[in-house]
């Protein structure tokens, strides 16, 4: 779930005065062709190389009212450009203009390597003498200064040269990447005796074609559902395998050079790995600091886990006498047999509440009555007839205005994430997206699993944050979730626990005829809520081991092996041998060595929580507090110091520590 992505802008037409120049088209509507994004795209370039040139042949005193703010408008362009290639190549409409999406994303972040290693620039930004009782903008250009140096400015000419050409075959290697995942979507067929166990709207969304078969997609609308209902572990076997090998084998070879030119890119600027350099601006700035922390919350979910996994294999016990362990094709099936036996909660009766234009709507109500804005629909023509648009006002005053993909289709990127894209900075009006594959319609077709629920939440939460973030900023590079990397997950992972809320759920959770979810169904949902997070947080700190190592060094020569090795140190359930996640694990591009981000970020979350749980989950007072001084400031602050702002004191890992003792 990436929260650095961006908006589709095309044409000509405005909708504010444009941040780097009066004639910057803003964001735009229609189905871009090939020719517009690559018109955008010379833009993007011209500017930035107009004003890097600016910033290299400054004269005179090097200040911040001249030097600095150039380098953040340049920052601004390169945000804007970049963020606007990926969202071409995520949800343009055609093949041509996904692929141009993907080429001006990899010009545009060969336009930030020039920068960052531009010593001329560098000099002038050193130069400037930032006033004492400026903290804002010491740690800006504090912070500015320390990207320059791990890019490799301080190196010769010749090993800047390399820096480079290093810097910009790592950002082909991982646009192309990300870019193969969706292009590898993959499809079985099954028979209708094969789905039984599966909710009648999917049946009903899903029928045989003319040779009785029907057809069945690697995205996440037919996969969870199948992968969770499904009775027929053949097809649940079947399913996992094609699943677990989208982008294999053509994103090896790409994963292992993108591997080892960061590893040659860190020893060339005097690092001993990639993820050393990785972590130096993390709030955990070493490989040490991560591996203890994965250690640490081991130690914690490791009980929880055994637990959760005794429960399961007595439920698969029953089904197949005999069954000594759990496959990986079995752990989604038998959640909802556990939740049922033993803690009364039944999955699919849950779902009947959760269509998706309900849920869409009670987001938007929660967050005009938690924080006291006001959500508006926005006209404006958008590039697909599924996308929506609104504008978010604060006692009458435009703040922001964001965008919905919220469905599937052909080529669209097949994951979730939120899309920050135009930054508010300088009186403009901050834009942001959420791009995500759920659903589409009520309850005939738009039925959800309450973990979609949880997701859309999450996602959100990303969106907030820049817009919340991007209100009176002074400079870009502080502008919404511009915060250490390995914070910007735990805002929207602290959103999640409204979807366990009764007093929330029952204002848009309505079944087909307009009744509400009962509130007996939610207090059986909480009390399923802690079963199988043990297991869960055990995967993901595989998963997160998996990033570490690869990032230590050179790339193993299996990449399959590793990637299974890595896991197992944690994973309660290994992967089997023909799992080769690594293809599609996109996080190895953009979060590299950092996937640890989300277990950190559910430790901050978790911790955040405990005001609202203390003072209640729609007091005002907290939810102001809240966006004041940890959603608000962006990147003003470091994310330690929103987190002691907010709680009194320091992070504790202690609130997850008791979440993971939850379910005894």
């Amino acid at each position: 779930m990436h929260y650095a992505k961006a908006l589709l802008l095309i044409g000509t037409s405005f909708i504010g005065a444009g941040a780097i120049a009066q004639d910057v088209p803003q964001i735009l509507t229609g189905s871009p062709t090939a020719a517009e994004v690559n018109q955008r795209c010379d833009y993007w370039v011209a500017q930035s190389t107009k004003l890097r040139t600016e910033l290299e042949k400054g004269t005179g005193p090097a200040t911040v009212a001249e030097t600095l703010l150039t380098y953040d408008r340049l920052n601004e362009a390169l945000f804007n450009a970049t963020l606007e290639s990926i969202l071409y190549r995520e949800v343009s409409t055609s093949a041509e203009s996904r692929t141009a999406g993907e080429k001006c994303e990899v010009r545009i972040g060969s336009e930030g390597n020039k920068l960052s290693l531009s010593r001329a620039a560098y000099d002038r930004l050193k130069a400037i003498k930032v006033p004492a009782d400026d903290p804002e903008t010491q740690l800006l250009l504090t912070r500015a200064l320390g990207e320059f140096e791990r890019a490799g400015v301080a190196l010769d000419p010749a090993g800047r040269a390399r820096a480079q050409v290093l810097s910009d075959e790592i950002s082909q290697l991982g646009t192309t990447f990300e870019a193969n995942i969706p292009k590898d979507q993959r499809k079985i067929t099954a028979t209708p005796a094969e789905l039984e166990g599966l909710p009648q709207d999917f049946l009903d969304a899903h029928k045989p074609g003319p040779d009785g078969k029907i057809t069945l997609t690697t995205e996440y609308p037919d996969y969870v559902p199948v992968m969770t209902y499904a009775k027929s572990e053949e097809l649940r076997h079947r399913f996992h395998r094609e699943y677990n090998q989208r982008g294999y084998p053509v994103n090896d070879p790409i994963l292992r050079d993108l591997i080892n030119k960061r590893d040659e890119l860190a020893k060339l600027v005097g690092r001993p790995n990639y993820a050393t350099l990785n972590y130096e601006n993390r709030m955990l700035n070493t490989p040490d600091k991560v591996q203890a922390l994965l250690d640490e919350m081991a130690s914690a979910a490791r009980p929880a886990g055994q637990r959760d996994y005794a429960k399961k294999l007595a439920a698969l016990q029953q089904l197949q006498p005999g069954a000594t362990k759990i496959e990986p094709w079995d752990g989604a099936f038998l959640n909802p047999i556990v939740q049922k036996q033993s803690y009364g909660f039944d999955r699919k009766e849950a779902r009947k509440y959760f269509a998706y234009d309900n849920v869409r709507d009670g987001i938007l109500q929660w967050t005009e009555d938690l924080f006291g804005v006001d959500i508006r629909p926005w006209q404006t023509q958008v590039w697909h007839e599924d996308v929506e648009a609104y504008e978010l006002y604060d006692q009458g005053k435009l703040i922001g205005r964001f965008y919905f993909d919220s469905h599937p289709r052909p080529g669209k990127y097949e994951h979730a994430n939120a899309v920050p894209v135009r930054v508010g900075v300088r009186g403009q009006v901050p834009v942001a997206a959420l791009v995500m594959n759920l659903p589409k319609g009520d309850h005939t077709t738009g039925l959800m699993e309450h973990g979609d629920v949880e997701t859309f939440l999450h996602e959100y939460g990303h969106l907030i944050h820049a817009l919340f973030g991007g209100q009176n900023q002074r400079w870009a590079a502080q502008s919404g979730i511009a915060t250490e990397w390995d914070f910007g997950e735990a805002p929207s992972q602290m959103l999640e626990n409204w979807v366990y809320d009764y007093e929330t759920l029952k204002k848009f959770a309505v079944d087909a005829s307009g009744n509400p979810i009962p509130r007996e169904l939610v207090e059986q949902m909480n009390r399923a809520r802690y079963f199988d997070l043990g297991m869960g947080d055990m995967r993901q700190l595989g998963l997160s081991n998996v990033s570490l190592q690869f990032y230590l060094g050179k790339a193993p020569a299996d990449l399959g092996a590793a990637t299974r090795t890595a896991d197992a140190k944690y994973a309660l359930v290994p992967m089997p041998d023909y799992a080769q996640m690594q293809a599609s694990f996109s996080h190895l591009t953009g979060y590299a060595a950092a996937y640890y981000t989300y277990r950190w970020s559910v430790v901050i979350s978790d911790d955040l929580f405990t005001e609202f749980h203390k003072n209640g989950l729609r007091d005002r007072a907290t939810a102001e507090r809240y966006r004041k001084l940890v959603l608000a400031p962006g990147g003003r602050k470091p994310a330690a110091q929103l987190v002691e702002d907010f709680l009194g004191r320091p992070v504790s890992i202690e609130a997850y520590k008791a979440k993971m003792e939850k379910d005894q």
